[in-house]
């Protein structure tokens, strides 16, 4: 069946779509390396082809019309369709070679990376794939690593940054430890149950006693710096355990306590070496988690 959005001008398309993700013509422009004068005449010339307006001027800003929410949809699948066949005929070229070493935190080492590993296994299959578990960035100024998964900005010069999502975290409990001291009701009530340290005890009680939650030192029964083993004690009832909610939800025997009053949110950036920019292998991961992550967020 033929369909009309095929007869239009992708560049023209693809202006839309970035202007509809920066909500700016300004910020379309630097996401594809374009002038502002060219986004806004490829805009108003795919306007023109369908008769439509797809935004209105709000400021210095972009507000998208129904028209325009409408049309999105269907561009959307065209551009993950476009970056399916780009990554695929990427992977295939013969210096995609030799090994990438992806850096992340432990939980996200073992709870995220190995789906996306396959999918870097399929896209490039002469590839080897390094996966490193830690929360140090100096990994990738020391060149340990060639990418990294961060929740914080990076402020060395010689790293790109790229923010990809945001995620949210709960606190949880046990199902055995919410049958043994009750289900709380209030920030009191969960202040004054057992919890697990992950990392620096003091940090953690300055952070939560910020967020309402009346917690000491002497809160903290058992401590691991390690991720995992955290996780791990507080699903064997030892006490609350702070966990990003993608994990934390697909935990049968572990429960969110207050959601409504108790969640953060946090970035996560994907962050390299400007060598990025020179290293076909590099770029075709860097894109590929950048997908990945931005699908997880959604």
């Amino acid at each position: 069946m033929d369909n009309p959005l095929n007869r239009l001008d992708w560049n023209h398309l693809r202006a839309f779509l970035a202007a509809s993700e920066a909500q700016s013509l300004s910020g379309a422009a630097r996401a594809l390396g374009l002038t502002q004068p060219t986004i806004s005449r490829q805009v108003a010339a795919l306007e023109n082809s369908l008769s439509l307006l797809l935004f209105e001027r709000v400021g210095r800003g972009l507000q998208i019309t129904d028209a325009g929410r409408e049309l999105l949809a269907h561009v959307k699948d065209m551009g993950a369709a476009a970056h399916r066949t780009g990554i695929t005929a990427s992977g295939q070229r013969s210096d995609l070679t030799g090994w990438v070493r992806i850096t992340a935190s432990d939980i996200m080492s073992a709870q995220l990376m190995p789906a996306i590993v396959a999918q870097l296994r399929q896209a490039a299959p002469l590839l080897r794939v390094d996966v490193v578990a830690t929360n140090d960035i100096s990994d990738l100024m020391r060149r340990e690593a060639d990418i990294a998964i961060r929740h914080m900005r990076p402020e060395e010069p010689d790293l790109v940054a790229r923010l990809v999502s945001e995620s949210t975290g709960y606190f949880y409990a046990s199902e055995t430890l919410l049958e043994r001291v009750g289900r709380p009701r209030s920030k009191a009530d969960v202040g004054a149950m057992d919890w697990v340290a992950y990392g620096n005890v003091e940090r953690m009680v300055e952070y939560l006693t910020g967020m309402g939650l009346p917690v000491s030192a002497e809160s903290f029964r058992v401590s691991s710096a390690d991720g995992l083993v955290a996780w791990e004690m507080g699903k064997a009832g030892l006490g609350v355990c702070a966990m990003e909610a993608a994990t934390g939800d697909s935990t049968p025997q572990m429960e969110r306590l207050l959601p409504e009053q108790l969640h953060v949110t946090y970035p996560v950036w994907l962050v390299a070496h400007r060598e990025i920019h020179t290293s076909p292998k590099i770029r075709l991961v860097f894109d590929i988690l950048a997908k990945a992550l931005e699908a997880r967020a959604r």
